[in-house]
């Protein structure tokens, strides 16, 4: 337990803190090693497709369960101008939850627990393979095709076209006001893994950040899209690791309860 301890007790350095928000700037293209072509004429790389359409079968095979795919497409920033070392290639498969059930329109609660399946599906794939393309990580999502984009970017790759293309219309970004609601959030979670060290008990508390984290970033997403504080508030706690901190203090915490001397 000392090590994970002292691991959670490492604190971000500022400098890489400033870093990485410079990647939350605007470039002047999309990426090159995704997409051919320029101005606002970019389409995806027939190598990339293929190859993003083989993931994809692969994934479904393992889920074990027949599903239809209205669309297969990429999110994120690396369908956006933003794109940056720290960026993962988000690959949303949509279905449609209503067509779960033949005849009667499924209630809330099976569609719920049809969402924490494929979320437990997809947390799976994601820590059984580690498949890169480009330098990129992939991380796989199974997504209602009801549900609300969150990403200004979104190529579809099973039509290879755009749904929605991204605006290379230069964001303000309130570095000052990042770094602070970042700094203020990683210290509550290190004033966490600190009572954690002391004998505390503090899963409600972990929740209680989680639950803080969430809302924040939805707000801001809902407010005013991916380049809101909120949004790259959270990027950079997941980017220089306070959200993974939190994670496996939650993991640790969990596995202590639930052990038996």
């Amino acid at each position: 337990m000392d090590n994970l301890v002292d691991e959670l007790l490492e604190l971000s350095d500022p400098d890489t803190d400033k870093k990485i928000i410079k990647t939350f700037e605007m470039k002047d293209r999309l990426c090159p090693e995704i997409f051919d072509g320029g101005e606002t004429n970019y389409t995806m790389k027939n190598e990339i497709v293929t190859r993003l359409l083989e993931i994809t079968d692969d994934f479904i095979d393992f889920a074990g369960v027949d599903f239809f795919i209205h669309d297969v497409v990429l999110m994120g920033s690396l369908a956006n101008y933003n794109w940056s070392e720290y960026s993962d290639v988000d690959l949303h498969i949509l279905v449609d939850m209503d067509e779960l059930n033949e005849g009667d329109k499924p209630s809330t609660a099976l569609i719920d627990i049809v969402r924490e399946f494929f979320d437990a599906k997809k947390g799976l794939w994601n820590e059984k393979h580690d498949i890169k393309i480009k330098g990129f990580d992939v991380e796989i999502y199974v997504q209602d095709i009801d549900d609300e984009y969150t990403s200004s970017g979104v190529y579809s790759i099973l039509n290879n076209e755009w749904i929605s293309k991204p605006s290379n219309k230069k964001e303000e970004i309130d570095t000052k006001k990042i770094l602070e609601k970042g700094e203020y959030f990683a210290k509550h979670i290190d004033k966490l893994v600190s009572q954690y060290e002391a004998g505390e008990d503090v899963s409600n508390s972990i929740n209680d950040v989680k639950d803080k984290l969430k809302k924040f970033r939805k707000s801001g997403l809902t407010r005013g899209g991916e380049y809101s504080y909120e949004n790259l508030t959270f990027k950079l706690l997941r980017r220089n690791g306070y959200i993974e901190k939190l994670m496996n203090l939650k993991k640790d915490v969990s596995d202590k309860k639930l052990s038996l001397s």
